[in-house]
């Protein structure tokens, strides 16, 4: 099977460079004039599935939109994923996962192996009790052409706590994920499929992404505050990796199909602009 880094280089180059998360909380669900439980839900979903399925590299459900409903929500998690899967979109499900020993597998399993009815390209994954907890995911992403991002630098300020705290060796822990990552993705071709999550907001991060030959996911742009141009500030040189990720800036366009391909439009001309010149 082609890896994960290798068929997110190839949407990237034929979609252009954007994710689009589906984060159908209340207030939004609301904005679409839509009620907020399972039909609801279920037919923001299958608007997004339609306006950009066919169109954006990568679309990211955010898993606990969809969990508060129960067993219902999941289940339209699960045709969510097949729907957006059949489009040709790759899916990246965030879910921040992150245990040890047989916990961790099984979330490995649930999200990574093809068999699983919330079977994914790719997850987010929380590093927080060692990146080395993590292997169950990035053996079985390797296995099954799965991809895996690692939060390594997050932009909401109780990170900071943790992420820029200081190990014995003088790095800080996110650098100490990101050179663990680094290895990881050593001697793939085109891109390693094990990412890093660096929010769009944080400005000058102080930190090397040189190494990482994988794909950094960009979240807090449009509504959270960053722009595109941003991504120079954070990211300088190792900007040619970098997959911009919008959320709210373009779902507030809905419920109108094509008004939400405008808004996927715009800015992934304003992510050409500044990624096409790095």
């Amino acid at each position: 099977m082609e890896s994960f880094g290798g068929r997110l280089h190839r949407a990237v180059a034929e979609r252009g460079p954007l994710c689009v998360g589906i984060d159908p909380h209340p207030g939004l669900l609301a904005r679409w004039g839509l009620s907020d439980d399972v039909n609801g839900l279920e037919r923001f979903s299958r608007i997004v599935v339609e306006a950009l399925g066919e169109r954006v590299a990568v679309v990211k459900p955010q898993s606990a939109f969809f969990e508060r409903f129960g067993s219902r929500g999941v289940s339209v998690l699960e045709s969510t994923i097949r729907q957006l899967r059949n489009s040709g979109s790759l899916v990246l499900l965030d879910v921040k996962r992150g245990d040890i020993g047989s916990t961790v597998a099984a979330y490995a399993s649930a999200y990574l192996d093809p068999s699983s009815p919330l079977y994914v390209d790719a997850l987010t994954a929380s590093p927080y009790l060692g990146v080395g907890s993590l292997a169950p995911m990035f053996e079985l992403a390797a296995t099954h052409g799965g991809g895996v991002f690692v939060l390594a630098l997050t932009s909401n300020p109780e990170g900071a706590a943790v992420q820029r705290a200081r190990t014995a060796d003088g790095r800080t822990v996110a650098q100490t994920v990101i050179d663990e990552i680094a290895q990881l993705n050593r001697g793939a071709e085109p891109l390693g499929s094990f990412g890093l999550v660096v929010g769009a907001t944080i400005g000058d991060t102080g930190h090397d992404l040189s190494a990482v030959h994988g794909p950094l996911l960009a979240p807090g742009l449009g509504a959270q505050g960053a722009t595109a141009a941003d991504l120079r500030t954070v990211f300088g040189s190792s900007l040619p990796s970098v997959l911009p990720s919008y959320s709210r800036e373009v779902l507030h366009a809905g419920p109108d199909v094509a008004a939400l391909r405008a808004a996927a439009d715009r800015v992934l001309t304003e992510c050409r602009a500044t990624l096409g010149g790095a």
